[in-house]
């Protein structure tokens, strides 16, 4: 027999007894009003340096250029990249109660803390609550309009953002972001275990900085050491979703601020996999 809640002497919250345990609240922040978003997904990474942004914007190309309506959440408040990427330098409008995102050059929608501050370098010196709070304004005061696909491009490792984006906004999957290292599987296995502590799926993982292609003979040669990522998804049984190399037309498009430009054909599986949600 369930025993009854006293609330002198327990928290309701796990208390076997109570309501609460039986119907829990919701933690999601609520949607604009004036947005109307499909699918949510996180793109994450143990440790910082390993291009998620770049995975991120590469997969709201790759859904964009295939007809779908796509954003990006930055979420990566202290560092965030996305703006410049895309070519977008101008402050977000709103009144005071609503944003717009800004709208690139291929119509991705985009929302970042660089467009609200005073100047690109200005740096975010905010504690973990403000910046958690803001990232869930980016969802609920955010006019998104009709989206098929957002992409929340988060800040590495498993801190205050990453459980406020899982808590706050209706995060259908992840995909992981990493590198061939060696500390790879437990950088992985962190951002795994986070995920299944949330009850978030992980549609699988992305390793970037895989090899570079040699100009001449086209030969791969593995910069960083040899990959693990195979062993490893397959320990967690996940699928490994691409392997992308190093291409410097891709900084090159960055740095333009013409990223919108670049199709990145080495996310073929995780594009398939978007699509099966």
């Amino acid at each position: 027999m369930a025993k009854e809640c006293d609330s002198k002497t327990c928290d309701k919250s796990s208390c076997e007894g109570c309501a609460s345990k039986k119907n829990p609240q919701s933690m999601q922040a609520a949607m604009n009003a004036m947005s109307n978003v499909k699918h949510v997904i996180g793109i994450v990474s143990g440790k910082g340096g390993v291009g998620k942004s770049f995975v991120t914007a590469s997969l709201a190309n790759r859904m964009a250029k295939k007809g779908y309506k796509v954003g990006i959440l930055d979420a990566d408040i202290t560092g965030p990249s996305i703006p410049k990427m895309y070519g977008i330098h101008g402050k977000a409008v709103g009144d005071g109660k609503e944003i717009l995102p800004a709208v690139a050059e291929d119509g991705t929608r985009i929302m970042s803390v660089n467009l609200l501050v005073d100047t690109e370098e200005t740096p975010v010196v905010w504690r973990g609550p403000v910046v958690a709070g803001v990232v869930k304004q980016f969802w609920s005061d955010v006019v998104w309009g009709d989206i098929d696909y957002l992409f929340v491009d988060m800040p590495p490792g498993t801190g205050d953002v990453p459980l406020t984006v899982f808590q706050s906004l209706p995060v259908e999957g992840i995909i992981i972001v990493t590198s061939p290292q060696e500390l790879v599987q437990m950088i992985v296995k962190k951002a795994y275990n986070m995920a299944g502590m949330m009850n978030v799926p992980v549609l699988g993982i992305v390793e970037n900085y895989s090899y570079l292609k040699c100009p001449d003979c086209g030969k791969e040669i593995s910069l960083f050491g040899e990959s693990h990522i195979d062993e490893i998804a397959a320990d967690l049984d996940l699928s490994v979703l691409g392997k992308l190399p190093l291409d410097p037309a891709y900084a090159k498009a960055a740095d333009a601020g013409q990223f919108y430009t670049m199709d990145n054909p080495y996310i073929a599986k995780a594009i398939e996999a978007l699509e099966q949600i």
